[in-house]
């Protein structure tokens, strides 16, 4: 997908590119843009359900304004890995663990959605700054299709070295929230996954 983002004020929404399947055990992959107050930078949610079951969260801030052209987000989801990928730089990798009892999305087909939602009970601040309603918003809107650059077949894709430190750096400079690293949110423990490397 190739949003481009609503410039000024949009505190309390969320632009949201995701994958969802149906049901009460549904899987999802979820790309969020969370709206902002005119002047603080955008954040970048990310989030995986599997069999129902998210807070599998990671924000970040990006390293260029989104609001000021369109930008590449991109999905990778092959039975291996999902990867989240911006202007084709990975910043978040989400591998199969199956064999150490963590749910892997391969069972349920998704479809893709994108909408653009008022979220202003946590969107912003944690919910602290609302939606203004008296603002009414106008943008041009652009669906870009895009052929992947990386190499390789897409079932059997992964990361190589490059990417990985490219994501690494992302990671470093650029995630303010991590649900690895939220003991405070998980006192019983952090997810399987997070113990691994």
């Amino acid at each position: 997908m190739q949003p481009k983002l609503v410039a000024g004020n949009s505190a309390g929404t969320v632009t949201a590119y995701y994958l969802k399947s149906e049901g009460s055990t549904w899987d999802e992959i979820d790309f969020e843009f969370l709206g902002n107050l005119s002047g603080d930078p955008n954040i970048l949610h990310t989030n995986i359900f599997s069999q129902g079951k998210g807070n599998r969260k990671q924000q970040f801030h990006l390293w260029f304004d989104p609001t000021a052209d369109f930008h590449a987000y991109f999905i990778l989801w092959n039975p291996q890995r999902i990867v989240f990928s911006v202007d084709g730089t990975p910043i978040r990798e989400f591998k199969n663990q199956e064999s150490k009892g963590v749910p892997f999305l391969k069972i349920q087909a998704m479809r893709v959605h994108s909408s653009l939602w008022n979220a202003d009970d946590w969107a912003t601040s944690g919910g602290l700054v609302k939606t203004d309603w008296t603002c009414i918003w106008s943008s041009g809107a652009s669906f870009c299709s895009s052929t992947s650059t990386q190499n390789g077949d897409w079932l059997s894709q992964e990361l190589d070295s490059t990417s990985q430190e490219r994501m690494k750096w992302v990671q470093n400079n650029y995630m303010i929230y991590n649900y690895c690293a939220d003991v405070k949110r998980f006192p019983q423990g952090l997810h399987v996954e997070c113990n691994t490397s």
